[in-house]
């Protein structure tokens, strides 16, 4: 599984998949997710996945975005380390600025529905997350590279 799990991070960190992947991996994680109940999320099969439940920053509604994360764990519970990556496209991913304007929101994790608050992280804690992460799942540093902006990091903590 191993060479597997490289393959994949060689593909996930190249253009092409930033361009497709975005269209086609959410969509697909939504479709699986919803069939089996919300015990099954694809993407979870090579990174930890979440759907992220959250209040739209301009029209109030929820908006539910599955997304990769790395799961932490704290004394007081889990936590979750979500990656404002955007596939390393130029803006930053619509849910970022969902937390950012209302970070109370929910995750789906294993089936379970966990609210939640989100933090978004600056200094150096986010450059000790940023190294974690980047331990976790190297394409992410492809991502950083090809755009100006600082990838968003966020620290989901159960409410």
């Amino acid at each position: 599984m191993a060479g597997g799990v490289r393959f994949v991070q060689r593909v996930s960190a190249t253009r092409a998949f930033a361009k497709a992947a975005p269209h086609v991996v959410p969509a697909l994680d939504r479709a699986v997710h919803r069939l089996t109940r919300g015990r099954v999320l694809l993407s979870a099969r090579l990174l930890p996945g979440v759907i992220l439940t959250s209040t739209g920053a301009r029209s109030g509604l929820p908006r539910r975005t599955p997304l990769a994360c790395m799961p932490e764990a704290e004394a007081a519970g889990q936590s979750w380390i979500l990656v404002g990556s955007n596939f390393g496209r130029t803006g930053h991913p619509a849910w970022t600025h969902n937390l950012l304007a209302h970070p109370e929101a929910a995750v789906s994790w294993k089936g379970e529905d966990i609210p939640v608050t989100a933090r978004l992280l600056t200094g150096e804690e986010r450059a000790a997350a940023w190294q974690a992460v980047l331990a976790f799942w190297p394409p992410y540093a492809a991502y950083q590279a090809r755009v100006d902006r600082e990838i968003r990091l966020f620290r989901l903590v159960r409410r």
